[in-house]
């Protein structure tokens, strides 16, 4: 059987606990996320990354949080640590999200130390990298991705990389206003990824994920490119009912 597809949305700075709540009652029982061939997975805000876990410890949708200091402990006013993330019972952390990038400076060599110490700590990092519209007019497109993952991944090897998810967002692709790309520019990012990237233990890539503007007019199309190992949703799985609409239709174009 081959991988699992990765399938999962970050609900960003949305959500109440009480909104929190009826979304994962209404997905805690889902037949399609019991698949095998799926690996589904969703991120909360942190305020409700406890609640969320624990309500959906009983089902296969893994849960994450959406950044993370790389400090265990400390004088770091407003941040939160690998230990609080493990201990809310999450799996994943996802990092360096462009966002996070432009809006709160960070740096892949933060990145870096964020992936280290989240593999330190038992967690899953899903490390998020993409070029913004200036760098792919200017031709550097792939540069650019393949720089971030690489700073992102070093000193990573052996066994721990094989708990380590990539997502391509392109900056230019997210948001309301994003414009999705194309599966010829998906498909040329991967395939660079693929080729350039380390493999995990057992001569398989890192599993990657496409991010941005994904949405019921192009998941099927995005899924059933070879080179894409999941799709990582925005505002089109903000509800239960979009995201399990959303996996109903990866699972009608995905192998075996």
């Amino acid at each position: 059987m081959a991988a699992p597809f990765w399938i999962g949305t970050s609900w960003k700075m949305n959500k109440t606990l009480a909104e929190a709540a009826e979304y994962t009652r209404a997905i805690a029982g889902a037949e399609p996320l019991r698949d095998p061939r799926i690996r589904p997975f969703v991120i909360p805000p942190f305020t409700a990354l406890a609640r969320v876990c624990a309500e959906l410890a009983a089902s296969p949708v893994l849960v994450g949080a959406q950044n993370m200091h790389w400090a265990e402990r400390g004088a770091f006013t407003g941040e939160v640590s690998p230990l609080m993330v493990a201990d809310c019972g999450a799996d994943i952390v996802e990092l360096g999200h462009s966002e996070r990038r432009e809006y709160f400076n960070e740096t892949d060599a933060a990145v870096n130390r964020k992936v280290l110490a989240a593999l330190e700590h038992g967690l899953r990092p899903l490390v998020c990298i993409g070029e913004t519209a200036e760098e792919r007019r200017l031709g550097v497109a792939v540069e650019t991705v393949v720089r971030q993952a690489k700073i992102a991944l070093h000193g990573v090897d052996g066994e721990p990389l094989d708990r380590v998810l990539i997502a391509y967002e392109p900056v230019w692709a997210i948001g309301e206003h994003g414009r999705p790309a194309t599966p010829e520019d998906v498909s040329e990012i991967h395939d660079h990824l693929s080729a350039l990237l380390p493999k995990r233990s057992n001569g398989e890539r890192v599993p990657l994920l496409y991010g941005g503007s994904v949405n019921p007019d192009n998941a099927s199309v995005l899924a059933a490119l070879p080179a894409v190992d999941g799709l990582f949703i925005g505002r089109s799985a903000w509800s239960a009912s979009g995201y399990l609409g959303l996996v109903e239709q990866v699972l009608a174009v995905i192998g075996d």
